[in-house]
């Protein structure tokens, strides 16, 4: 939002300096701001400016700083020049900072706002494939599948939001040995009619059954085995049972997704790429990269000689590996969807996989390959709910929005809602999801109930708090015509510091789409929300004169659709009422 203020100063330098504008924008930024202290709008790094020879990099940085601000004369944009520490900072004119960063509000609160930065053309657009979720089928989805699902959801929408075009996948894990134990379980201790009752309680109970069954007796574990080989030959009895286990899964995980706001382009898996894999193998070993062991195992050496970083890509009887099929998905995806990044979103245990599979794509001569990254986050310890440790996410869903409801409804604040269940469903899931982004992904944090779910702090309730109630003011104040408005009445301090503060919104989005991390983004809503519930006391709408009465509701259209919009980037459905 600083871009026509950064633009005008950077013309200024420019004609100073006698050199490019452009040359400028890179050192420009919009000024943090501090509770109770005025602060400038604008800064120029001198730092960055001599780091890009743009200045000279010797002499004294202070003395530079210095002449260069003397040097620049105020306008009708920028009413004030000064020098700080290694820095040139920029007070711009407060009516038309008011009525720049306000322009885009003027049918009112609406949370999907098109920004146009300059910051944003400097990021490489294109079509972005993001893998996330990525539960295993026939299992119901266990807790420590919903980080991989709101970071990658998160990062989904960030890229979409400037203008990527983006492939939401979920790779379900649906191949392996287990699907020979569970093919094999079901006929034992299976049933049809349980089946479509409870799906994944049922096939969760049938496998509990066949592992002890396996763990003492030989002909189940064959059994499991001659499954499995069946499944890998396509013999219809044992992929139409496959095939029902995974689409009553997909079906299944589909309520949970839908319950936390979030949706798939593609339900891809393992088994999409059985055909592929003996094609990655006769690549690899026609380039000379797959090399078999003493033990007759298959190894891609990555290391020049260090055995802590040769990979293995098959099993000594021959069969796939997890990374075999990866790398055969990776090809896959590429050919198909023609991505100009891919995202994978998983636990920092799988970082040395991607690792491998990311040098093993370069080695076969993907160059592609250095465009795929893999965003890596820590574990969650503690999550449980009364009745103990959990191990299911609709248990933990079902618990945040039961407390929270509660909650609602012992507070006094709390307004009547049309559907108070569907409202503590989405605070409840806010606050799971603030919980997790507030620190960086590859940290592990604590699980807390109590502090997830306060109202007050930084919390998910706050930030639901603080938009349901900007809409109500809105709503109150609907008689008031805020289309078009005076600035010059916006002129109080703490009116002001939102609109200092909105100018960062689109440095916020550049620097998550850097490193892809979510806590960038929250902080600034959470600060957001602290400046409007101080213009809230202290700037009221009702009973004042019209102009007045005009610019402030637009000032507060202007904050309630940037923090929704923020919200639903970071996966976050707001609510009007609460």
């Amino acid at each position: 939002m600083a871009s026509f203020f950064g633009r005008t100063i950077a013309a200024k330098l420019g004609k100073t300096l006698q050199q490019p504008e452009d040359v400028f924008i890179p050192a420009l930024s919009a000024v943090p701001i501090f509770k109770k202290q005025q602060t400038a709008d604008l800064r120029l790094s001198i730092s960055i400016l001599r780091s890009n020879g743009v200045l000279p990099a010797s002499g004294d940085i202070q003395a530079q700083t210095e002449h260069l601000a003397n040097q620049l004369k105020r306008d009708n944009v920028v009413e004030d020049i000064a020098a700080g520490s290694a820095v040139i900072n920029f007070k711009i004119n407060r009516k038309l900072l008011a009525q720049k960063v306000l322009e885009p509000f003027a049918t009112g609160h609406r949370d999907k706002i098109v920004l146009h930065s300059e910051l944003f053309d400097s990021l490489k657009k294109g079509t972005t494939l993001v893998e996330y979720s990525s539960p295993n089928i026939a299992k119901k989805f266990h807790a420590g599948h919903l980080r991989s699902t709101i970071v990658g959801n998160f990062i989904a929408n960030l890229k979409e939001s400037l203008g990527n075009k983006v492939i939401r996948m979920n790779y379900l894990g649906d191949w392996g040995m287990q699907f020979g134990l569970l093919g094999a379980g079901f006929s034992q201790f299976g049933s049809q009619e349980q089946l479509k009752e409870n799906p994944l309680q049922h096939l969760f109970e049938v496998y509990v059954k066949v592992n002890k069954a396996a763990e003492h007796n030989e002909d189940t574990v064959l059994a499991a085995r001659d499954f499995f080989r069946q499944l890998e030959q396509k013999e219809s009895g044992a992929t139409s049972l496959w095939q029902q286990f995974r689409d009553i899964t997909v079906s299944e995980y589909g309520r949970v997704y839908e319950r936390l706001g979030v949706h798939f382009d593609v339900y891809s898996g393992e088994s999409f790429h059985q055909e592929r894999v003996q094609e990655v193998v006769r690549r690899l070993r026609k380039r000379g990269l797959l090399k078999t062991t003493e033990q007759g195992t298959g190894v891609v050496d990555l290391s020049a000689g260090d055995q802590s970083n040769v990979c293995t890509v098959l099993r000594s009887d021959g069969t796939s590996l997890y990374i075999t099929r990866d790398i055969a998905a990776a090809i896959d995806r590429k050919e198909k969807y023609h991505f100009d990044e891919m995202i994978y979103v998983t636990d920092k245990s799988q970082t040395h996989h991607f690792q491998q599979l990311f040098q093993i794509l370069q080695a076969m001569g993907h160059s592609w390959a250095d465009r795929c990254h893999h965003v890596p986050f820590g574990l969650v310890k503690g999550m449980k709910t009364r009745t103990g440790e959990v191990v299911f996410l609709e248990d933990v869903l079902d618990e945040a929005r039961a407390r929270m409801l509660r909650n609602m409804s012992q507070s006094k604040m709390t307004k009547e809602t049309d559907d108070p269940e569907d409202t503590a469903q989405k605070v409840g899931i806010s606050a799971l999801i603030v919980q997790d982004f507030k620190g960086a992904l590859q940290g592990d944090y604590k699980f807390d109930w109590d502090k997830m779910l306060q109202a007050e702090g930084d919390t998910g309730v706050f930030l639901q708090y603080t938009h349901a109630r900007l809409c109500s003011l809105i709503e109150r104040n609907d008689h008031v015509d805020a289309s078009t408005f005076d600035p010059s009445f916006l002129s109080e301090q703490s009116g002001v510091s939102i609109l200092q503060h909105l100018l960062r919104y689109d440095e916020v989005l550049y620097q998550s789409a850097q490193d892809l991390q979510p806590k960038h983004l929250l902080n600034f809503l959470l600060k957001l929300c602290h400046l409007a519930a101080l213009a809230h006391r202290e700037l009221l709408v009702k009973g004042s004169p019209q102009q007045v009465a005009q610019a402030r509701k637009r000032l507060f259209c202007g904050t309630c659709s940037v923090l929704a919009n923020g919200m639903r980037i970071l996966g976050i459905m707001p609510v009007d009422k609460m």
